[in-house]
C-alpha cells in the first residue's frame, strides 16, 4: 500500500485559507472523513490533535503530515492540502507550512501506519516534488504528480 493509494480528488484540497493550525486541523479532518459523519470528522480531529500535543508533526520546508490513528476509522485514508497562504506549525526549521499530507489510520495498523509515513517522507525527500506540488494548476495535476513520480534511485552496486 501506497500514500497515494489512499487518496482521492475528493481529498485534495489546493489554494485552502486557513488563519490557524486549529483550523487546518479542522479542514484536514474533514477532508480525512469518508461518509460525513460528524462523529467520526470529531474522532479524526481529536486524534490529529492528539498527535500534534506530543509534538509537531511539521518536517521543515514548508511540509507538514498531521497523522493519527482512531477505532473510528475502518481503513486508512490520506488527503492533500496546499495553503494559499503558509501558516505556523512549529516546525523545525521555524517556516511556516503551504504543504499539508494527512493520514489517518485505524487503531491497530501500527505497521502499516508508520511504513505509510515513511514512504511519505521518501516522496516528499524527492528533490524538486514539493516545487513541482506548489506549481501544480489543479487537483488532477497534484494527484498525477502524487502517482507518476519517478522511482527513488537505485544504489549502484559495485562489481566484486
Amino acid at each position: 500500500m501506497d500514500f497515494v493509494d489512499l487518496l482521492t480528488l475528493d481529498r485534495i484540497a489546493l489554494d485552502e485559507r486557513v488563519s490557524s493550525k486549529k483550523r487546518l486541523l479542522e479542514r484536514l479532518a474533514q477532508l480525512l472523513t469518508e461518509d460525513g459523519s460528524p462523529e467520526r470528522e470529531r474522532a479524526i480531529f481529536d486524534s490529529l490533535c492528539a498527535r500534534e500535543r506530543l509534538g509537531s508533526t511539521a518536517l521543515g520546508h514548508g511540509v507538514a503530515i498531521p497523522h493519527g490513528r482512531s477505532a473510528a476509522v475502518s481503513t486508512a485514508v490520506g488527503a492533500f492540502i496546499r495553503l494559499a497562504q503558509p501558516i505556523d506549525f512549529q516546525a523545525p526549521d521555524q517556516k511556516p507550512v503551504d504543504l499539508v499530507f494527512g493520514l489517518i489510520a485505524p487503531e491497530h495498523f501500527t505497521d502499516q501506519h508508520l511504513m505509510l509515513l515513511s514512504q511519505l517522507a521518501e516522496m516528499l525527500s524527492e528533490p524538486g516534488f514539493c516545487d513541482r506540488l506548489r506549481r501544480a494548476p489543479d487537483r488532477s495535476a497534484a494527484m498525477a504528480l502524487m502517482v507518476e513520480r519517478p522511482a527513488p534511485p537505485r544504489k549502484a552496486v559495485a562489481a566484486g
